[in-house]
């Protein structure tokens, strides 16, 4: 095991993609997603890998001076292991904090093939971590706990170093303000945005997920799992963005350990009768892992969200396994774990977990 992080300034490292999209004013958007209207910044091949510089937001907001050197040199970081991507994009972008969402996003790629109606599927590489630190914030009029939480007047960001240990790299947090960091938590490194570009001239906030993806905070997205978005415009035009080291499940202060990743993916194609034999109408993000499918549901009012998801989840097992809507509604509640995904994005998110093994003497004709 390494006895440290590699700071992956853009450009050096481990390039194993195909292709390389690095993070610069020219190739992401700081606080909108991709709409129909933008034009990509990279076009590639069904099966083609990508890898990807992602920025983090934390370091880079107004709130934090909107001058990373300065914030993370402030936290004891040394200035050469601040990213030189998120300095450039702080000092020559700009967003409206009052209409824009906080996320800095990677993108537009354009698929070669992909149209309305089929699936893009994004199968995580490798995500490897560019710098040894994060940060956690609590903002005001944000997180599950609003009016409650943060205590004083300012918003509380929490800057977080990161350890190589055994057997994995932790989070470490002190037990008062200014101690020596003695609570350790696992990294499981994902990126909480991945999306497919909305049809239409109007490009949406970053923060609320939907069926083209976007920020939904679904933490079990790590290496080797994949996700599977409808396709809404031509191209797909995918983005990726808001890293993050470790997120719990609810993501309640609202944000994750937030912290810069490259991201190495691989975009397939599914058309659309491939998809409607092998999952039904997929009508919003659905990841698969090695041993679940994941489906999901979102909504502003989380009980909604919660039904939204049992609904998907149901007809993902009538078309794929062709169970007697009772009997899969049955199966479920026995069988099934409902997760919160998030509650601070404005939509909530649910997905459930579905075993895959359970099913494996079902004859599929």
């Amino acid at each position: 095991m390494p006895t440290a992080i590699e700071i992956l300034q853009p450009g050096t490292g481990p390039l194993p993609g195909d292709h390389y999209l690095p993070a610069t004013p020219e190739t992401v958007l700081w606080g909108r997603l991709p709409c129909a209207a933008d034009a990509a910044v990279l076009t590639i091949s069904p099966g083609q890998t990508v890898t990807i510089d992602t920025v983090s937001h934390e370091g880079v907001l107004e709130d934090q001076g909107k001058d990373p050197l300065a914030f993370f040199t402030g936290h004891g970081v040394d200035a050469a292991s601040v990213l030189h991507d998120a300095i450039e994009i702080a000092a020559t972008l700009s967003r409206d904090p009052a209409a824009d969402g906080p996320h800095v996003v990677t993108g537009p790629i354009f698929v070669e093939g992909a149209q309305p109606g089929d699936l893009l599927r994004i199968t995580v590489v490798v995500l490897a971590p560019r710098v040894p630190y994060g940060v956690i914030s609590n903002r005001h009029g944000k997180g599950a706990l609003v009016g409650e939480l943060p205590r004083g007047s300012g918003n509380v960001s929490v800057f977080t170093p990161v350890q190589v240990r055994e057997p994995g790299p932790v989070g470490v947090l002190p037990v008062v303000e200014g101690g020596e960091g003695v609570v350790a938590f696992p990294l499981a490194p994902f990126l909480g945005t991945m999306g497919v570009a909305v049809a239409g001239s109007e490009r949406p906030h970053s923060v609320p997920p939907g069926a083209h993806g976007g920020n939904i905070d679904i933490n079990l997205l790590v290496e080797g799992t994949v996700l599977y978005l409808p396709v809404q415009v031509e191209g797909a035009l995918a983005y990726v963005g808001d890293p993050h080291f470790a997120q719990g499940d609810g993501e309640v202060a609202l944000t994750a350990l937030e912290a810069s990743l490259r991201a190495t993916l691989r975009f397939d194609v599914v058309p659309r009768a491939e998809a409607l034999a092998e999952f039904g109408e997929v009508l919003g993000p659905l990841v698969r892992t090695d041993r679940y499918l994941v489906p999901t549901g979102l909504d502003p009012d989380l009980d909604e969200a919660m039904r939204k998801c049992v609904r998907a989840a149901l007809a993902l097992i009538q078309a794929r396994w062709g169970l007697d809507e009772h009997l899969a509604y049955a199966y479920l509640s026995a069988a099934t774990d409902f997760d919160i995904s998030q509650v601070v994005d404005i939509v909530c998110g649910v997905h459930a977990r579905i075993r895959e093994s359970d099913f494996a003497e079902v004859d599929r004709g």
